[in-house]
């Protein structure tokens, strides 16, 4: 079996991706018990739930963490219920609002670091943390963290189009919280600089330079354009030798990796350039790493060969996004 067959075969049975295939029974239970919603006017599959609202779109979104990852990780769980939810937000094109939490825990000590996390998290990112639910007589701890955003014009995973460059965008400057796959370029570094790295994205919305986008999530990077694609009815092929990757990083692990800044967008060929410049000019890494089609397959590429990762018609990941045709 070859290097990139191995890769493949790897990401393809990821822990990530086993994830995001659960999406596709909740959106399936929630299209046939929502007949209020007029003609599917709020998508479900986007980083966050976007409502038209007079000239933009309030946005939102939440997040839910594992049982063991509070119990494991209080303050950076706390942190992260701030950051990943923010970076959902900004992945659309929206700026954040406010956020709200609900945390149960087994007493006000076990809460503690939770709450420590979230609001060290909220004035790094200067975002209020505005209310929420509180239970202090939990047998475990466990948190989630809502948020609301507004943006003027949208990212979408819906608006990417056949024949556009897939680009990535991530700040390798950072470190693994080991031994997780948590690439945490965030806890440490200058707040104003995560700030204005986390602007670029509704910038790059309101100057016209691109439709589409993602944060990369725990579905890791590949997983992550896999959604996109899937949302969009599109396939493509990726390079993986031309993503974006700190130096003594395996390959494998990196593109399994949840990294605190990370974006895939979908952009015509002739804006590529400029999109590149916008991240270079700031110190984070963005290459074109692929480009879409029509096919609803993505596909891995190295210099040699070629694999198929995912046929969208044959099995869908989240179920979000139009049905493809089998055989197609």
């Amino acid at each position: 079996m070859s290097d990139l067959a191995r890769l493949t075969q790897s990401i393809r049975q990821s822990l990530g991706l086993a994830h995001k295939r659960d999406i596709a029974a909740v959106t399936d239970m929630l299209a046939k018990r929502m007949p209020f919603q007029e003609n599917g006017a709020i998508a479900l599959g986007d980083d966050c739930a976007a409502i038209r609202d007079r000239d933009g779109f309030l946005l939102f979104a939440a997040e839910g963490f594992l049982n063991e990852f509070v119990a494991a990780q209080p303050w950076f769980a706390g942190y992260c219920g701030v950051m990943v939810n923010v970076s959902d937000i900004y992945a659309m094109g929206g700026r954040p609002i406010a956020v709200v939490d609900a945390i149960w825990s087994d007493g006000s000590e076990q809460a503690r670091p939770v709450l420590e996390g979230m609001t060290a998290a909220s004035e790094i990112y200067r975002v209020p943390i505005a209310g929420g639910h509180s239970n202090l007589r939990n047998d475990r701890p466990q948190l989630s963290v809502a948020i609301l955003g507004r943006a003027n014009k949208l990212l979408s995973s819906f608006a990417a189009k056949a024949g556009q460059k897939l680009l990535a965008a991530i700040d390798l400057r950072g470190h693994f919280r080991e031994p997780h796959a948590w690439w945490d370029a965030s806890t440490g570094s200058p707040p104003e600089r995560l700030r204005e790295d986390l602007e670029l994205l509704p910038q790059l919305a309101e100057a016209g330079l691109c439709g589409a986008a993602k944060d990369i999530s725990m579905a890791g990077m590949i997983g992550t354009v896999l959604m996109l694609l899937e949302c969009s009815g599109l396939g493509g092929v990726i390079d993986v030798t031309a993503i974006p990757r700190p130096p003594d990083i395996p390959l494998e692990r990196w593109l399994c990796c949840f990294p605190s800044y990370g974006f895939v967008l979908s952009a015509e060929d002739e804006h590529t350039e400029a999109i590149i410049g916008h991240f270079s000019r700031r110190g984070i890494s963005c290459a074109v790493i692929g480009e879409t089609d029509a096919s609803g397959r993505l596909r891995l590429a190295d210099a040699d060969s070629e694999q198929l990762l995912w046929d969208l018609h044959a099995e869908p990941l989240t179920g979000c996004g139009p049905k493809l045709k089998q055989g197609a």
